[in-house]
């Protein structure tokens, strides 16, 4: 009874924005209850999450103990107009068939209702004023995803969410035919940026902005490397910043945490077609101290050289403090 009291009490602060949780495991089992209660988790579900999450040990919103949010989720709440109820759309859910995802489409020829796939509108747990998911590998975030009956978006998914216009599939395969896995991602990255760098965009408009993403946070002074010890998860609160969104109604797509892709080398390594063999892992987006240091480009359609290179299934796919993930869903 006395743990069971504590433990409640728990539940209660951190969804106020009044403590911080003081182990993975408390703050774990908040997560699980706010994706019972938003996303309608079967037991199944939640027992399979259960057991990648307790595998890891690490998975989770940031180590409580050297993570310092740079806003609470009451403050989240209070900052978006209409209060997060406004993220709701029915429209959304009737074609994505849950909360939060988002129709993938071009506008220029298509309406929502021809989407044939859907992507979360904010990162993992996709839930608005909740923090992201982080120290995830690859394979695990694709494992999560499947989990919850969805999977690992492919790289030009995300980028079509963020530039809002999902386009077709263009990972010039013909360059990566006979060539090792960086080498493969090198040619590929370099004919995919040099297409769209003449017409390059972030989800908000045509130019680099500051104050408009979740960027203006601080890392750790611990944080030299990217230990789990040293550096905290110093994320916002997904959905914080409502102009941080793309035509396509989707969020945070730059700043918060950066996010896990599979980016596909051959035809059967889509994600979107149905491949469970899986590519190479992308990391997409930027994170969250981007308004005053920013390490790499983050447009929309840009594709990041071969860091931390490796197969999305391998069990050795990189994780760190500001990387997470969102998920996809292909319609029937």
């Amino acid at each position: 009874m006395r743990f069971m009291t504590r433990f409640l009490a728990v539940i209660v602060a951190v969804w106020a924005g009044a403590v911080v949780a003081e182990t993975v495991q408390d703050t774990n089992e908040v997560l699980f209850g706010q994706m019972r209660a938003t996303h309608d988790l079967s037991a199944e579900e939640e027992t399979r999450l259960r057991e990648i999450f307790a595998r890891s040990g690490f998975i989770s919103q940031g180590n409580p103990a050297i993570t310092r949010h740079a806003m609470t989720p009451e403050e989240c709440r209070a900052r978006v107009p209409g209060g997060v109820e406004s993220y709701d759309n029915p429209d959304f859910v009737r074609i994505c068939d849950d909360r939060y995802m988002a129709p993938l489409y071009d506008p220029r020829t298509q309406s929502a209702e021809d989407a044939t796939a859907c992507i979360d509108q904010f990162e993992f747990p996709s839930i608005p004023c909740t923090y992201p998911v982080v120290w995830t590998k690859a394979w695990e975030a694709a494992e999560i995803c499947a989990a919850v009956g969805k999977r690992l978006c492919d790289a030009h998914e995300w980028e079509g969410a963020c530039a809002g216009a999902l386009e077709p599939p263009d990972y010039r395969f013909d360059l990566a035919r006979g060539m090792s896995a960086s080498g493969a991602v090198g040619r590929m990255r370099k004919a995919h940026n040099n297409k769209y760098a003449p017409t390059k965009s972030w989800a908000y408009g045509p130019e680099f902005q500051k104050g408009i993403c979740a960027q203006d946070s601080r890392k750790n002074d611990s944080c030299q490397g990217g230990g789990f010890r040293s550096c905290g998860s110093n994320t916002y609160p997904t959905g914080a910043f409502p102009g941080c969104t793309s035509a396509l109604q989707v969020y945070d797509l730059h700043g918060n945490a950066a996010e896990h892709m599979n980016l596909p080398l051959a035809e059967d390594q889509m994600a979107s077609t149905g491949s469970t063999k899986l590519g190479v892992t992308e990391m997409k987006g930027s994170w969250f101290i981007w308004d005053w240091y920013r390490a790499h480009p983050d447009w929309c359609r840009w594709r990041a050289p071969y860091w931390h290179g490796d197969r999305v299934m391998n069990k050795t796919s990189h994780e760190n403090y500001h990387l997470g993930f969102r998920c996809c869903k292909t319609l029937d």
